[in-house]
């Protein structure tokens, strides 16, 4: 795997509140809950869709697999829910392989984007259904329905068919139904993909408060990094089946390990260039305009290295007039400004460079006009310089 150990930090150690709706939360103690050791996968005998996956799942975590499409996260969903077999490494639960353990077999929930419901079965007896073939008692089954959808603000719906309820609504009974039997993990593949963007960001911060309250496992899977900025313990970043970093949110968003995280995870403002002096951690970028900027050297590329330096948006500071005292800014021109609500952003034209995005606080009291001459101040800890 292509996990940086300085960058693959745990997720939370404890949850702060107590079990909701009697269901039991997982114990945060011993080792990982689930290993992946070598794991590899290929569909034609050639070439490798997840490539060598050594991860470890802690107890409770909520932890998202975030990645462009075919760069392996949903396969690896798929091989730990058990729908998928790998064709090298192994698969552990507590310490246990699994690997050939089928999926009903394996304790998970499991939540799909299309809800994947009995449209002829009441909201009650969908979420019934895993402790029915389990042979729950049928008393316990209803205490227990009950609990769920209590859980996830659907009292009163019990009766109604799924076709009766708006997406938002099915989507819950679908989270339910995946709680209901207590698994050891909940496996969610891209489950709020099919909802507008508005309800699509209200069940994120339901679905982040029910995780805090539970302590269950969540595995979840998304190409939307902002869904797993927002929800997760941690990210794991895969691209063409590698993990290229796990770290936890603000690790992952502030200090990416190389281009490919930087350039998918959040916006960036990209610059190309070569390396000037290279001291240790720092080193110069020089620009194609002989402008010298200075930032973190994350791979140690040596001088005359062609490198890609990128910051973010929000970490530029733009100048009417030049920094001469904090350096570190290059010449740019105002091209475009865009409101936003809540912040400005710039669209800059920089000689010898793509457009730099600059978001720019309402209040920062700073008022550029479009063809307007600026200076972008980057601080040094935030310019990030890859070879």
């Amino acid at each position: 795997m292509n996990t940086m150990p300085h960058e693959a930090t745990q997720g939370r150690s404890q949850v702060d509140s107590s079990p909701s709706g009697g269901l039991t939360r997982s114990d945060r103690s011993g080792g990982p809950l689930v290993r992946f050791a070598g794991v590899q996968k290929t569909y034609d005998g050639l070439s490798l869709v997840v490539r060598s996956l050594d991860l470890d799942i802690q107890r409770g975590e909520f932890l998202s697999l975030l990645g462009p499409s075919g760069s392996g996260k949903t396969t690896t969903l798929m091989m730990l829910a058990g729908f998928e077999s790998p064709t090298a490494g192994e698969i552990l639960l507590d310490g246990s392989p699994i690997t050939r353990t089928p999926p009903h077999k394996r304790n998970f929930g499991m939540v799909f984007q299309n809800y994947a419901l009995f449209p002829h079965l009441s909201v009650a007896d969908n979420v019934a259904y895993p402790l029915t073939v389990r042979k729950v008692p049928k008393g316990d089954i209803a205490t227990r329905v009950a609990k769920a959808l209590d859980m996830v603000q659907l009292v009163g719906k019990g009766e109604r068919l799924p076709g009766q309820l708006s997406g938002g609504q099915q989507q819950r009974v679908a989270l339910a139904r995946a709680l209901v039997f207590e698994p050891q993990l909940v496996l969610m593949d891209e489950p709020l993909g099919a909802l507008d963007k508005q309800l699509r960001e209200h069940m994120q911060i339901e679905l982040k408060e029910l995780h805090r309250k539970l302590g269950v496992t969540f595995v979840y899977v998304t190409h939307d990094q902002g869904e797993a900025l927002t929800m997760s313990d941690r990210v794991a970043v895969f691209n063409d089946g590698l993990i290229q970093q796990i770290a936890p949110v603000e690790q992952l968003y502030e200090t990416p390990v190389n281009r490919f995280v930087a350039g998918f995870v959040g916006d960036s403002t990209l610059l190309t260039g070569t390396v000037g002096q290279a001291d240790g951690d720092s080193c110069e970028l020089v620009l194609p305009t002989g402008e010298r900027l200075t930032g973190l050297n994350i791979n140690r590329a040596l001088p005359g290295t062609q490198v890609l330096a990128s910051v973010r948006p929000e970490r530029i500071e733009p100048c009417l007039v030049k920094p001469e005292a904090l350096g570190n800014a290059v010449q740019a021109a105002v091209t475009d400004i865009i409101y936003f609500g809540d912040h400005l952003r710039l669209r800059c034209a920089v000689n010898g460079q793509a457009p730099a995005t600059v978001k720019l606080p309402l209040a920062g009291g700073l008022q550029p006009v479009v063809g307007q001459a600026v200076w972008l101040h980057i601080p040094q800890p935030y310019l990030r310089i890859y070879h």
